[in-house]
């Protein structure tokens, strides 16, 4: 087929080649025959052996499609189509054997095949072809043709798409006498029978061989598409994944192999599987929320399909989350303000710095889960001290101070509502006095356990608990409707904090009835 070193098959063709112009210069000797019955012993012995190399190349790409279909799918397009086109022209040609040897008992005995009457009959009608002759040729045609339009489109393929042209070339020949003669009859007109059969199997070397040639070139040019330097690119590798200002940047330059048609069998990342879609193009996209400010991990593996068993690529990385650069920090000087007496909950990180590298202190500030609570104590003002460890092992300090405020005086109420409530003397009897906090951004359950009571014209009683007694009652009996009612002086404290509360504001009944 190729050029270069002639292989053992090519140096049995030179011979049968050479026994062929030996038949026409002596007499058919029995010998003759033998020798060509021997060479088709060892072609068909060597079709057989290429026959198994070509299924078992095409179960690889099978398997290789499998994994990677992108990458190998067209490949196996190609190599589909190029096995079809073998299967039926070698088949058609095993049919026609057959029908040759049809009748011969002892197909061993080669020197009994020696007559010329069935190639000459079955292919030709007089000098002119038939229609078996023309159905071989056009088989033999469409062969030739099919190989050479499905490589085409690869100049990889250029070498063997011309040895295809050549080897199953159908024009007409020149003979010795310099006369031209139809290419089947050159070929087959006049041969003893063995003769023929050897060549029909010499064919069919051909096109196994042919098969075997480009399917190996196939993979040969994917393998050596997939090591050329134009598939790579220069990555830049920071030494970390954010620089502060004055720093030096440091990092590396790696070559990378990108490939388009790359897909992962599973990508994990920070333990959840990602999409299909996320694979695209050679690449895996990640998208998920950045996080917190500080220093984060990415940690998961790549997992591909290679044969029957899967290979783990491990991914370990950080990035660094630090605060857009283009956003404002807004702030009310006046409103830095934390409560005494309650836990206050504080939100303290350094930009750029990871939670576990920051500390903080003050007095009456405790950590609490991700965030701390401050609960002062004393003083009118508090400093919280911040500290960060940069990548570096170097620290970062800053600070922040706070006003400390008492907790707002509580404001009387009944059923809920405050100041001046209208309410019939029936719905007063039974409802209950609390004291409220409103507006306070702190969620206080405030615990009543007596107040004063004040109907006009009666003197004041004094109430234990959260609700009218029986002195109490008696002396709403005699208020007049219009009348307002005081509740006053209201004990109040905080449920499970010991902090004094400021004075209960009042709370007025108009009496409804």
């Amino acid at each position: 087929m190729a050029g270069g070193k002639a292989s053992a098959r090519q140096k049995m063709i030179n011979l049968m080649y050479l026994v062929f112009i030996a038949m026409m210069a002596m007499n058919m000797s029995k010998e003759v025959l033998s020798a060509f019955g021997l060479m088709n012993e060892k072609f068909t012995v060597a079709n057989e052996a290429t026959d198994a190399r070509n299924e078992s190349f095409m179960a690889g790409l099978a398997e290789k499609v499998s994994e990677q279909p992108a990458k190998y799918q067209p490949l196996k397009g190609q190599a589909d189509q190029i096995e079809t086109l073998s299967n039926e022209l070698d088949t058609y040609i095993e049919d026609l054997k057959g029908k040759m040897l049809k009748g011969i008992e002892d197909r061993s005995n080669y020197e009994a095949m020696d007559n010329t009457a069935f190639l000459d009959e079955y292919f030709f009608t007089g000098d002119a072809l038939n229609r078996n002759g023309k159905a071989f040729v056009a088989a033999y045609e469409k062969y030739r043709d099919g190989v050479v339009e499905v490589l085409s489109g690869n100049p990889d393929m250029a070498d063997i798409s011309a040895s295809v042209t050549k080897a199953f070339n159908t024009e007409e020949v020149t003979n010795k006498d310099g006369k031209k003669i139809k290419w089947l009859d050159y070929h087959y007109k006049g041969y003893p029978l063995v003769a023929s059969l050897t060549k029909l199997t010499s064919i069919q070397s051909d096109i196994k061989t042919t098969q075997s040639e480009v399917l190996s070139s196939m993979l040969g040019s994917k393998l050596q598409s997939e090591v050329s330097l134009s598939n790579f690119e220069a990555i830049v590798v920071p030494a970390k994944t954010a620089f502060f200002s004055g720093e030096n940047f440091q990092g590396t330059i790696i070559l990378g192999k990108k490939d388009n048609t790359l897909s992962a069998h599973k990508v994990v990342i920070n333990g959840t599987e990602l999409a299909a879609e996320a694979m695209q193009a050679g690449k895996t996209i990640l998208d998920f929320p950045a996080g917190a400010v500080g220093e984060r991990e990415i940690t998961g593996e790549f997992q591909f399909k290679e044969g029957d068993s899967i290979v783990k690529i491990a991914v370990n990385s950080s990035y660094a989350v630090v605060p857009k650069p283009n956003s404002a920090t807004i702030s009310a000087d006046k409103m830095n303000v934390v409560y005494r007496g309650v836990d206050n909950p504080m939100t303290i990180s350094f930009a750029g710095i990871s939670d576990n590298n920051v500390t903080a202190s003050a007095p009456g500030l405790k950590k609490a889960g991700k965030g701390y609570v401050m609960r002062p104590t004393s003083g009118r003002e508090v400093t919280i001290n911040v500290k960060g460890i940069l990548a570096d092992g170097k620290a970062a300090n800053d600070q922040a101070t706070f006003r400390i405020k008492d907790i707002p005086a509580p404001t009387g109420a009944i059923r809920g509502e405050m100041g001046l409530v209208k309410m019939q003397r029936n719905s007063l009897e039974i409802s209950t006095i609390s004291a409220e906090l409103p507006g306070f951004d702190f969620d206080l359950k405030l615990n009543v356990s007596g107040f004063k009571f004040k109907v006009p014209g009666q003197p004041t009683i004094n109430v234990s608990g959260k609700k009218l007694d029986s002195r109490a009652k008696a002396a709403l009996r005699k208020a007049k409707r219009g009348d307002a009612v005081q509740v006053f002086d209201i004990q109040a404290k905080i449920a499970n904090n010991p902090t004094k509360l400021k004075k209960v504001a009042p709370v007025f009944i108009e009496l409804t009835n």
